[in-house]
């Protein structure tokens, strides 16, 4: 079986964590399929991230030229496109971002490869690829079939996989020359215009303390504002939460809001639909206070509290506060 490939993403002097995300399940896969996983590294003095990777990787292709330094779908198109026609890979992962998005289908429909986007399972079975999607506002998962073919194209969603530190691989890394021989005159980088955050960036936060519709009304709001203080964390909030006005838009949790994997989400008075849990149940340690036991929330919780929100929190607090 040949290579998977890891299409490594990084922006401003930073690998993203879709990139550990992602060969965290190539190794997987690698392992079941007995083949290598290969990442793949485009950009410019880039040699410090190639080290990085080779912890996390049995090869790391590097293709360095100064027409790669900044993300650009056309020249990456056209690297790709001659890497895998040469080595032939088994599968190419990419994740589902601003630049998979841009970049998969084009190159899916260049080389005539199935592509499937938005994954949150891969698996192989006699080397036939199946993954996983997510319908319908995430209220239901499908198991979708790849037409058969000898390479296959997948973008994974941010945060699908959790990525655990192993033993370093000591991947090898080596240098493939750029199959780029001018310009791309007509589609250029210009400047990174980084979106606004407002005052807290809930998605780097190691501590989130979510709200839900159970919280009632705006004056309860303070009540997980207090517990987040002793915990060190943020306040974020649900869509009916962010939809009432409690809470700005940029603390808005799930499908329309952002993905956050903190270390510890505890999430308060949330019955946890299905579109609010693709964007925090990847949370190292989750934590649900609700009255209701048959809350969907308790099914990702790794902690559970069934009581009324307003006598648990109070306490809690205390206590945290008392220590």
């Amino acid at each position: 079986m040949g290579e998977i490939f890891v299409l490594a993403e990084h922006r401003r002097g930073e690998l993203r964590d879709v990139t550990f995300e992602m060969l965290g399940k190539g190794q997987e896969l690698a392992a079941a399929m007995d083949a290598p996983l290969a990442a793949v590294l485009l950009g410019h003095n880039v040699d410090g991230f190639a080290a990085e990777l080779a912890r996390h990787a049995n090869q790391v292709l590097v293709i360095a030229d100064e027409r790669l330094e900044h993300f650009n779908s056309e020249a990456y198109q056209q690297v790709l496109a001659e890497l895998i026609t040469q080595r032939k890979p088994s599968l190419v992962l990419m994740g589902h971002s601003a630049y998979g998005m841009d970049l998969a289908p084009s190159l899916a429909t260049q080389l005539d490869l199935p592509l499937v986007t938005d994954c949150v399972g891969l698996e192989f079975e006699d080397r036939d690829l199946f993954a996983v999607r997510e319908m319908y506002g995430g209220k239901v998962s499908a198991r979708v079939a790849f037409r058969p073919s000898d390479v296959y194209v997948a973008t994974v969603r941010q945060a699908a996989f959790p990525f655990e530190e192993g033993a370093p691989l000591g991947g090898e890394i080596i240098a493939v020359d750029s199959p780029l021989t001018e310009e791309i005159a007509y589609r250029r980088f210009l400047e990174y215009v980084e979106a606004a955050v407002g005052e807290v960036d809930i998605t780097q936060a190691d501590v989130v303390v979510a709200a839900g519709r159970g919280i009632k009304e705006q004056e309860n709001m303070s009540l997980v504002e207090k517990l987040a203080q002793a915990l060190g964390g943020v306040v974020a909030g649900s869509r009916p939460v962010v939809d009432a006005g409690w809470l700005p838009p940029e603390r808005q949790v799930g499908q329309s809001g952002k993905t956050v994997k903190p270390k510890l989400y505890l999430a308060v008075g949330i019955s946890g639909a299905s579109q609010h849990l693709v964007g925090m149940r990847a949370s190292s340690t989750i934590v649900a206070i609700n009255k209701d036991p048959d809350a969907p929330i308790f099914k990702v919780a790794h902690y559970g509290i069934v009581d009324d929100l307003f006598k648990v929190v109070p306490a809690l607090t205390q206590q945290l506060e008392a220590k």
